[in-house]
Formats: structure tokens, sequence, C-alpha cells
């Protein structure tokens, strides 16, 4: 799977990384949904910091397509509102 993150860059994480992510993802969309930006920002940052804990960095000279994008850790709930689908930011 390879995630996008705006503004840092891409990261290729094993397959067995999705269902962490996956439930961090419910987190971030539950708070989206509430309204509540506080724990939306710890969600996205939460994350944010799996993504790059779990995953190695695509180089950038390597042209792949992303599976899934995570907004940067800085973006505000209303910014992310317009990313955010009906799965959230990772695809189940």
């Amino acid at each position: 799977m390879i995630v996008r993150i705006l503004g840092v860059g891409q990261f290729r994480l094993p397959d067995d990384a999705a269902a962490e992510l996956n439930r961090i993802d419910d987190d971030v969309q539950a708070a989206a949904e509430s309204g509540d930006g506080e724990a939306f920002a710890r969600a996205l940052r939460n994350l944010v910091d799996e993504v790059e804990r779990l995953g190695q960095p695509v180089p950038p000279q390597e042209l792949v397509g992303s599976d899934a994008i995570v907004p940067s850790p800085d973006t505000t709930l209303e910014e992310a509102k317009a990313l955010l689908s009906a799965e959230g930011l990772i695809p189940d």
C-alpha cells in the first residue's frame, strides 16, 4: 500500500499495516463527523505518525500512484472535510 501525506511525501506500507491504519482512520472520521477540532487534530497526527513509523519513504524519483492520501498534520477540520469520504482517508 502506498500512502501519500500531503506536503510530506509517499510511504510504502506493508499489507498488515492496513488494519491499524483503518482503526486510526475511524478515529479521524468520528472526530470530523462530531465537529471536534481538537480530537480531529490528535487523531490526524496519530495517523500521520503511524504512516511514517510503519512505512518506508518512497524515493522522490520513483513515480507510483497512491492508494490513500492523508492531509498534512496541520490541516484543519474544515480543510479536511473536502478529503474525507464515507470510508475515511484510508480505504477499507
